[in-house]
């Protein structure tokens, strides 16, 4: 930042910001790592000068919980902007409020394609959406093999129905073969049937999207009846946190997508890995960094704008930041407003932890494939 727009913040009144996220409930585990991530920009923006008063509002996950909670924010709270919220059915509800209010609103993790498909003014998505968690995946495999028929299995909801749509459409235009197309309902206690219904068809590949806790059942589950895919791919979410890597006997070289490593090249991502983990005592997932610097962009436009709704939305529709998730600019392309074109990446579990793996620029290390049986 510009040190004289840095010494005339110190004089500023803080600005004061929304926070929506689940804090509790079924995604609690994803959002305490957006809950940490927001906690060390706030401590970096003070550093810098910009002081930040937080509202928080839990959504518990819930649409209808997060529309309460951004109505608050907009009339009663006066916000200057929004962070979150983070599952993709909360995000795309909030984002039409946003619009209505004209408060600019920084979406740091939800993946639903058409939260930024609807030409809204005052919505940004910070993340890559949908359709890349499929296609980043796949290319990775292709890459190393080449796998003839793959599987979809995935949670009936915003986030999996909308990242599955596109990763199918990808999987056909790259040749390969969908035998399998599974939709579940969250928070099932049992997916046997399911999976055996996915094991009798016997993919190369097998693609999953779920929160946390159906990801490491439907992977305990999978390994119990012996479903041998070349490779289990993750598309983000429950696949990338800590509580799944850790689960070593189930988790051992799953493949999953994600936003963003401590082992990229780009400015304080280890610098950032490395607090967090002495911080809070485990590492971070990418919803940590998505959140991060969501609030560090929206914060410091919204501190130079002085709290002007207005001009907030115009500085972040014409910035340009670089940090820990790379290059951002929130662009017009290919039918999105106001999204930042992220390169997502694609990790690997070995032995309870995270290695990039692809983009081969990126990677730390090279891809197991295919995966030895059992996942051994």
């Amino acid at each position: 930042m510009n040190p004289l727009i840095v010494a005339s913040l110190l004089l500023a009144a803080p600005v004061k910001l929304g926070v929506i996220n689940s804090m509790t409930g079924p995604e609690a585990p994803i959002g305490e790592n957006l809950t940490n991530g927001i906690k060390l920009a706030q401590e970096d923006l003070a550093k810098k000068g910009v002081q930040v008063e937080l509202v928080w509002e839990d959504d518990t996950g819930k649409p209808q919980v997060s529309l309460s909670a951004m109505e608050k924010l907009a009339t009663r709270d006066n916000v200057a902007g929004v962070v979150g919220p983070y599952t993709s059915a909360a995000a795309n509800a909030v984002a039409k409020l946003a619009e209505r209010y004209k408060v600019p609103e920084v979406i740091p993790a939800a993946a639903k394609d058409d939260i930024t498909r609807q030409g809204h003014k005052y919505v940004f998505r910070m993340n890559a959406p949908a359709p890349v968690y499929g296609s980043v995946i796949i290319d990775a495999v292709l890459s190393v093999g080449k796998p003839q028929t793959i599987a979809f299995l995935y949670e009936n909801t915003d986030f999996g129905n909308s990242t599955s749509k596109t990763a199918k459409e990808y999987a056909t235009k790259k040749g390969l073969k969908i035998v399998g197309d599974e939709a579940y309902s969250s928070g099932s206690p049992d997916y046997r049937s399911t999976l055996s219904t996915v094991k009798g068809a016997g993919p190369d590949l097998l693609f999953m999207v779920s929160y946390v806790a159906d990801a490491i059942l439907l992977m305990r589950q999978a390994r119990e009846l012996g479903l041998s895919p070349k490779a289990f791919l993750g598309g983000g979410a429950g696949f990338t946190t800590v509580q799944f890597a850790s689960e070593k006997s189930i988790s051992q070289h799953v493949l999953t997508s994600t936003q963003w490593t401590e082992d990229v090249s780009w400015p304080g991502a280890k610098e950032f890995y490395q607090r967090y983990k002495a911080k809070f005592g485990k590492p971070p997932t990418y919803h940590a960094a998505c959140a991060y610097e969501s609030m560090r962009v929206l914060a410091e436009t919204a501190a130079q704008a002085g709290g002007d709704r207005e001009k907030t939305r115009a500085g972040l529709k014409g910035g340009s930041w670089d940090g820990i998730m790379g290059p951002v600019k929130f662009e017009d392309y290919d039918g999105y407003t106001n999204q930042n074109r992220h390169p997502m990446l694609v990790e690997q579990i070995f032995d309870g932890a995270f290695a990039t793996v692809f983009p081969p620029e990126f990677a730390s290390k090279k891809i197991v494939y295919p995966i030895p049986a059992g996942g051994k």
